[in-house]
């Protein structure tokens, strides 16, 4: 599937089950593809590190261990949801099989989760790049998919960024052999405005968006925000 899938396709995919909750495809409410009862059930991530959305128990505003002893090098996270249960399902139907359809949910659920004051904050959008080996291979860019609806919402152009190395997993690595792996990994095209959003479907263990926020920072952005669906729960990365 082509990594730009045109409008129509969109419409045609939402009005495949019109009125119908995309979880349990009951009724869904006024202006929304979920139902009441199935929204409530999601698993949010109310209590989230502000810095990094890092899912904790407790009181929310508070930084968690890990941004107090190093922060980094964006300045606040949005990530409405933990990466579990339907939200897991619907990331997996959406990045690995390029449902549309999924992706229509997540971008709703994403632009809930954004107060009125965050989504015009921005003054550009930039989506996490794949290596283009592996866009190539998978044939699908669900970050650049996610960002280029959702800057058409805001107003505010696409930035370009690139993924220059092709890393290994980040799955296992401890912090500070995550930051090594990423090191020098994004390049940015141009120059970029002072404040700058960047958007993917899940954070994992930060790692990456810590990377592409240097490389931001160095074209010129000021202020770094990370726009994702859901966080993954501490050790599950």
């Amino acid at each position: 599937m082509s990594t730009l899938i045109p409008e129509w396709v969109d419409r045609a995919l939402r009005q495949a089950l019109p009125g119908r909750c995309a979880f349990c495809l009951g009724t869904a409410a006024p202006g929304a593809p979920w139902c009441a009862s199935c929204f409530v059930e999601l698993p949010w991530n109310p209590s989230a590190c502000p810095r990094c959305g890092e899912p904790q128990s407790g009181p929310a505003g508070r930084l968690c261990g890990a941004c107090l002893r190093q922060p980094p090098a964006f300045d606040r996270t949005h990530a409405p949801l933990r990466y579990d249960g339907e939200v897991l399902g619907l990331v997996q139907r959406f990045k690995f099989h390029a449902s549309p359809r999924a992706g229509a949910v997540l971008l709703a659920l994403l632009a809930n989760g954004l107060a009125e004051a965050s989504l015009a904050w921005p003054e550009a959008l930039v989506p996490v790049p794949l290596h283009p080996r592996r866009a190539r291979e998978r044939g699908f860019d669900q970050a650049e998919w996610l960002a280029r609806r959702l800057a058409r919402r805001v107003g505010c152009p696409l930035g370009c960024a690139v993924r220059v190395r092709d890393t290994r997993s980040q799955r296992g690595l401890g912090r500070v052999a995550r930051r090594r792996n990423l090191r020098q990994a994004f390049r940015v095209e141009g120059a970029l405005p002072r404040r700058v959003a960047l958007v993917d479907d899940v954070m994992t263990t930060g790692g990456t968006l810590d990377a592409l926020a240097r490389a931001c920072r160095q074209a010129g952005a000021e202020a770094v925000e990370v726009w994702v669906v859901a966080r993954t729960p501490l050790g599950r990365g």
